[in-house]
């Protein structure tokens, strides 16, 4: 009898350690700081009972982890949308996405089609948009009431006013407001150095416009609160927060399109728990949870109506710079070709060098 027992006890106590290992299903997530916030990792578990174990890290460092081990020890990955196609072609380390597995109805359609176009690679997409943000125009409306559009950066009216950073995106802004799709002609490097050539030229005509080439971001925010600068190109963080302090300086989405970026969600190849990735990717965008990481870090994300339940000054701030028509109108960067870099180093030291 007491063999017995014991032999009892024993196996009961096999198979509830067998059951426990069973249902700790996990989520291994490598994703950046603030992107995975405990209160919905908590309710995530609850809702599952899926653990999401969260890695913090960066683009650099992810492509290196990912690399490392062939795309393994990973289920879900946070890459940014323009840092995805060309690392899949070199190393192969996610896998398309199957979007029968995604409620795409709760993502802004137009942010779903430029990551699924930007993350093309042999006819598959390879990620799902999480959340964005932008550089455009930031505005002191009491000086400078009719700005509009990049081409303003160059404008007679704002002379000595003006600032913005000679880096790559201010090229970008002004071949879109000048017509051009300068992303368009990524694929030929003749059409795009000559449309380089010209934004570059424009630049350094207006080269006595300008108060300030900024590289400081800190040092620009000052220099609108102090009346130095009334336009600037910068990003839409900054702007908010000066809109905060003085109300008649806010972050403008400009005509030709403010210029955006997307953080997203890619599997990586060998992830041993997709399906909890995908319930991830879906819980995480559902409105009522994205807007918990709205408040939190200011930021928009790509789950549609989301914004419309944030606090309201988070509320306001995408509601005065991003109707409905702004978004649709974000001209969202691709990856960038090698080559193009260089060209676009050459313009620049071509400005900077230039009186």
């Amino acid at each position: 009898m007491k063999r017995i027992t014991i032999s009892t006890i024993l196996i009961f106590v096999f198979v509830v350690a067998g059951l426990g290992v069973a249902s700790a299903e996990e989520l291994s997530l490598l994703t950046w700081k603030g992107y995975a916030p405990k209160v919905l990792v908590d309710k995530f578990k609850q809702e599952t009972g899926i653990d999401v174990n969260v890695t913090y890290t960066n683009n650099e460092e992810m492509i290196a982890k990912l690399r490392a081990t062939r795309g393994a020890g990973f289920d879900l990955a946070q890459p940014s949308q323009d840092r995805i196609s060309s690392v899949q072609e070199k190393y192969n380390i996610y896998q398309p996405i199957d979007f029968t597995k995604i409620d795409t109805a709760q993502i802004i359609p137009s942010m779903l089609e430029a990551v699924k176009k930007n993350t093309l690679v042999g006819g598959k997409s390879y990620a799902v948009p999480f959340c964005w943000g932008t550089s455009g125009l930031i505005v002191n409306k009491k000086y400078a009431p009719d700005v509009t559009d990049y081409s303003d950066l160059l404008s007679e009216k704002y002379k000595g006013r003006i600032s913005y950073r000679l880096k790559r995106p201010t090229l970008i802004a002004q071949a879109f407001a000048m017509g051009e799709d300068p992303f368009a002609k990524y694929g030929d490097e003749k059409a795009y150095k000559a449309l380089m050539e010209k934004v570059g030229q424009t630049l350094i005509d207006a080269k006595p416009l300008v108060q300030s080439y900024w590289t400081n971001g800190d040092a620009l925010l000052q220099s609108m609160r102090s009346g130095e600068v009334y336009v600037a190109m910068a990003w839409d963080n900054g702007g908010w927060k000066l809109h905060a302090e003085n109300p008649d300086i806010d972050f403008l989405a400009p005509k030709s399109g403010a210029l955006g970026w997307i953080d997203t969600f890619a599997i990586p190849a060998k992830a041993k728990n997709p399906d909890a990735a995908y319930k991830w990717i879906n819980f995480i965008l559902r409105p009522e949870n994205a807007v918990v990481f709205i408040n939190m870090e200011k930021t928009p994300t790509a789950s549609a109506g989301a914004t419309k339940l944030a606090e309201p000054e988070v509320r306001g701030n995408f509601e005065r710079s991003f109707p409905q028509e702004a978004i649709d109108n974000i001209k969202w960067y691709p990856p960038v070709p090698a080559k193009l870099e260089s060209i676009e180093g050459e313009i620049l030291d071509k400005v900077k060098a230039s009186r």
